[in-house]
């Protein structure tokens, strides 16, 4: 569970993630052992992830970005073949999902052409049967959390509310 100060810890640091433990306690208004032990306990929990850059991967050289559907032939559980896309640099992501297929996994490429040997990689795992392939034409939504977190926040806060009646 996070708090309002959690919350706003969060989107500081994600709006700018240099920012030391001292320049956040200034900002938000409290003790710095208090943000230190915020961030702590949010690393420990598991709800922060990493402080790691966020990267532009057009920038990087791969401006073609596309969502593979894999199929896993009858049979697989699939773990075999996540294995196999965990070597494959330009896969992203990769969910296990319901619907018409088993895995989606969000790849970039250099090139429409590069993308056809990217999709060539994951063909070959083993284990999967068939793919699906959608290119992305533009970015609408950026990865964010910010949000989601907020929203997490206000949404327990009318849950207290209620509670207490």
């Amino acid at each position: 569970m996070v708090d309002k100060l959690d919350a706003e810890l969060i989107a500081l640091l994600a709006a700018e993630p240099r920012l030391g433990v001292f320049e956040a306690s200034r900002r938000l208004g409290v003790a710095r052992g208090t943000v230190q032990a915020r961030l702590d306990r949010l690393q420990r929990s598991g709800v922060v992830r990493d402080f790691a850059p966020s990267v532009d991967t057009e920038l990087l050289g791969y401006p073609v970005t596309a969502f593979v559907t894999a199929e896993l032939a009858t049979g697989e559980d699939g773990a075999v073949a996540v294995e196999h896309l965990r070597g494959i640099p330009e896969v992203l992501e990769a969910h296990t999902i319901t619907g018409a297929g088993d895995l989606m996994i969000r790849v970039v490429a250099r090139s429409n052409a590069d993308l056809k040997r990217v999709i060539g990689r994951i063909v070959g795992a083993p284990g999967i049967a068939r793919t699906s392939t959608v290119i992305a034409l533009a970015t609408a939504i950026h990865h964010r959390t910010v949000p989601l977190v907020q929203a997490a926040v206000a949404t327990d806060d009318e849950a207290t509310e209620e509670e207490n009646g």
